[in-house]
């Protein structure tokens, strides 16, 4: 069985923001992929990086790019959407307080035509979808109905409780844990011929002692 790991960038990015372990957001999604799928996938043959570059932070936009620039090192394909700011208005009368939300488009249509496309061209056997976004319901059923020989697992981001209408409607389901970042953790130096060598940034350092997982007994 072939399979294909495609991935909620900022559904996956909130989740793991949340467990507040810096290093787990340095990931290699190529491994994840790996890992996730034993017993399900005899191999892996695509994994896609559904995300969006925000703008105003210059800091974070450098941690971003890094990242994406070190999933193409180990095989990863990105789709890349946009953003946009949303005006926002405190509800408290006393307060008045304005100001712009940034708001992701286009990931979620990404992630979708990433799996129907990839599908068409038997790519893979079994996909992954790692998602907790309701809205991936229709992605799921559509695919189900147009796909009736291939399989669909839903994959729960960490710290996320599953969605019991995505379960009913996927073959099955996966909780990604703790455990699964720190085991797929990228190397503080990302690097192949062809390609630019990416460092890790500062901020996704691990805590002192951490042994990387090629490095463990």
């Amino acid at each position: 069985m072939r399979g294909a790991l495609y991935i909620d960038g900022f559904n996956l990015y909130h989740a793991v923001d949340d467990l507040g372990v810096p290093h787990y957001k340095w990931c290699n999604f190529w491994k994840l992929a790996e890992l996730i799928s034993k017993g399900q996938a005899r191999s892996i043959t695509r994994v896609v990086f559904c995300t969006a570059y925000f703008k105003g932070d210059h800091g974070k936009r450098v941690r971003h790019e890094a990242l994406v620039n070190a999933q193409a090192i180990v095989g990863v394909e990105t789709k890349l959407g946009h953003t946009t700011t949303e005006p926002m208005k405190c509800k408290r009368h006393s307060c008045g307080h304005r100001w712009d939300q940034p708001r992701e488009k286009e990931t979620d249509i990404n992630l979708s035509l990433s799996l129907f496309a990839d599908a068409c061209d038997d790519v893979f056997d079994v996909a992954f979808l790692l998602t907790a976004d309701t809205d991936q319901a229709a992605t799921i059923s559509f695919f189900r109905n147009r796909f009736p020989d291939k399989r669909i697992v839903n994959v729960i981001p960490p710290g996320r409780m599953p969605s019991q209408h995505l379960a009913n409607l996927a073959h099955g389901k996966i909780r990604m844990t703790a455990n699964h970042l720190d085991t797929c953790a990228l190397p503080e130096m990302v690097a192949k011929d062809g390609f630019k060598t990416i460092y890790r940034p500062a901020e996704y350092a691990p805590p002192p002692g951490w042994v990387h997982p090629d490095d463990r007994p």
